[in-house]
């Protein structure tokens, strides 16, 4: 179990960041140890005994850029001795190399034009080149008889301190436990260190050795090499290069789904790159939401369409989200008059509720609210709530499902919600924990357990939940008004694709509390000013609201002198 839960720094703390690290640095080290070779143990064990200044240095230089810095670029004025003294020091201790070889590349990146014409001038004139030249230029003319990396000092005359280039020594490390601590590499160091985490308050969830996102250095490891393979594709390398270096699939689900996803761009990337097969063949191999479609529709454009016909007539038969079922269904649409089968029956989409209001135009504020406030009557309050209210009723009803400690979800104390949340198997893993919290749908228990979490969890972050626009009354009137089997619809569409359907919900919503059919008693309100239109997203919402018997409907404003001056 958790060893202990650390406090975050304040940042009246001129060193807030150096205690942030320290508390990252000591959270790996006691729930990975195993995880990292005795080397790695000792090397974090020789961090933590550096003293403040050179320690609170080498953390800003970890949170930077690269591992190579210009020593008279750093310049930190909190620290309790000067930054030469913290260098050297660094340096004695092996966490530096105090002169690196330096490629063209290094150079040109940390010197500025002024600096290197004194070095490169005199070459570049006997070689009848004016002195005008830009560094971009400079820099392609000497990339040739210059390509050996060497030292600065054999670069430039040694100018002393200023001169000096410095570099990191452990930057695979950190970037190691930086992984181990956030289960990516997607965030940077600054995410944790430099935040001000005591001005949030986080769920308390306990961590076991079982909850962990890695199991095995191995799987970190595999993590590290796709990392790498992303790396090169965001630098352009043909992808069937990096396709061979892609681990093969994994038992670890967590994994499973990032290799889904770097699966993904490599076939776009190989699309792009002309490789075609190639494209078709990783998107095969990808389980990810979107590699199917993509590997439909480059069929089609291939004229295979048979091949396209077949795996798109299998793919109709699995579960699909809303904007799955939507592209599949034009793409069988249009596969079926190439391959000479009967067209698909249309989706019999039930027609959308809409009225017009004519308003005047409001000197400040925006549409939405010119609409609450025409609309709001005393026995019909209207309140602005968009994607806020549906969420946060499904936040707070399945908080404990939300927060549930499995493998892949929680990595430090510090997490606003599940790393799994937007993953295609969120839901599978916690499949019977939801059922549980939907069953209270079925008996008045689900609007005490909400309100009791609401008054328990009062401010600690969750996805679902924004603080600011609830209160109590709100939260009252709407579990008075919605139905519950309104309320399970809602939530189970939620889940069904957590990060397309967060969002799309109507503007506003109506209570009329004292109406006599609880479908009667609210109604949800989508807002288009002049010129405003309905997004695909907020169309499906509609739509399944329509066939859920739902309430809803679209209201189009239209300003008074717009239309006095038709």
């Amino acid at each position: 179990m958790t060893k202990h839960r650390p406090v975050p720094a304040s940042l009246d703390d001129p060193l807030y960041y150096l205690e942030n690290m320290d508390i990252l640095v000591a959270w790996v080290a006691d729930h990975h140890a195993d995880l990292l070779t005795e080397a790695e143990r000792n090397r974090l064990s020789a961090f933590a005994s550096l003293e403040t200044g050179p320690r609170a240095l080498l953390t800003r230089m970890v949170m930077r850029t690269g591992e190579l810095f210009r020593a008279d670029k750093l310049r930190y004025p909190e620290l309790p001795l000067p930054e030469a003294d913290a260098l050297k020091l660094l340096a004695q201790e092996g966490w530096l190399n105090s002169a690196p070889d330096l490629s063209l590349d290094d150079l040109f990146r940390l010197f500025t034009l002024a600096e290197l014409k004194p070095v490169f001038g005199g070459w570049l004139q006997q070689q009848g080149y004016p002195k005008t030249l830009g560094k971009a230029q400079m820099r392609e003319l000497l990339a040739e008889p210059f390509s050996e990396p060497r030292p600065l000092r054999d670069w430039m005359p040694d100018d002393g301190e200023a001169a000096q280039v410095v570099q990191l020594q452990d930057m695979a490390l950190f970037d190691r436990i930086r992984l181990m601590f956030f289960g990516n590499l997607r965030q940077s160091w600054t995410d944790f260190v430099l935040v001000e985490l005591g001005v949030q308050q986080f769920e308390p969830v306990p961590f076991t050795p079982e909850s962990r996102a890695f199991q095995h250095r191995s799987e970190v490891d595999c993590y590290l090499q796709m990392h790498q393979c992303r790396e090169r594709l965001d630098k352009g390398e043909p992808a069937a290069d990096v396709w061979p270096d892609v681990p093969g699939p994994v038992d670890n689900p967590w994994l499973t789904s990032r290799r889904d996803r770097l699966l993904l761009e490599l076939g776009r990337q190989a699309e792009r790159q002309g490789e075609q097969e190639l494209a078709l063949q990783v998107w095969a191999a990808s389980s990810h939401r979107e590699a199917r479609l993509k590997q439909l529709r480059l069929l089609e454009r291939m004229k295979r369409f048979d091949d396209a016909w077949a795996i798109a007539c299998r793919w109709q038969t699995t579960q699909l989200s809303d904007a799955e079922a939507q592209g599949l269904s034009r793409l069988l649409k249009r596969l079926a008059a190439k391959v000479g089968a009967d067209k698909p029956e249309p989706v019999d989409n039930p027609p959308l509720r809409e009225f017009t209001l004519t308003l005047p135009r409001p000197d400040t504020g925006t549409v939405e609210l010119a609409a609450v406030q025409h609309l709001t009557t005393e026995q019909a309050p209207v309140f602005y709530v968009e994607n806020t209210l549906i969420n946060a009723l499904f936040g707070l009803l399945c908080w404990p499902v939300i927060f549930k400690p499995i493998p892949g979800a929680f990595f430090h104390p510090f997490h606003i919600g599940p790393a799994d949340l937007t993953r295609e198997d969120f839901v599978a893993r916690r499949q019977q924990a939801f059922e549980e919290r939907f069953g209270l749908l079925k008996t008045h228990a689900y609007k005490q357990r909400i309100l009791e979490t609401f008054q328990t969890k009062q401010g600690i972050a969750n996805p679902f939940v924004f603080w600011p626009v609830l209160d109590e009354d709100l939260l009252e009137v709407a579990m008075a008004c919605i139905p519950a089997h309104h309320l399970d619809a809602l939530f189970r569409r939620l889940l069904n694709n957590i990060k397309e359907h967060r969002s799309g919900f109507p503007d506003l919503i109506r209570f009329v509390p004292d109406a006599g059919q609880p479908e009667q008693r609210y109604e949800m309100i989508e807002v288009k000013g002049p010129g405003d239109r309905l997004q695909d997203h907020q169309v499906r919402w509609l739509q399944f609201f329509a066939r859920q018997g739902i309430p809803a409907s679209v209201c189009y404003v239209r300003w008074q002198d717009d239309e006095a001056s038709v």
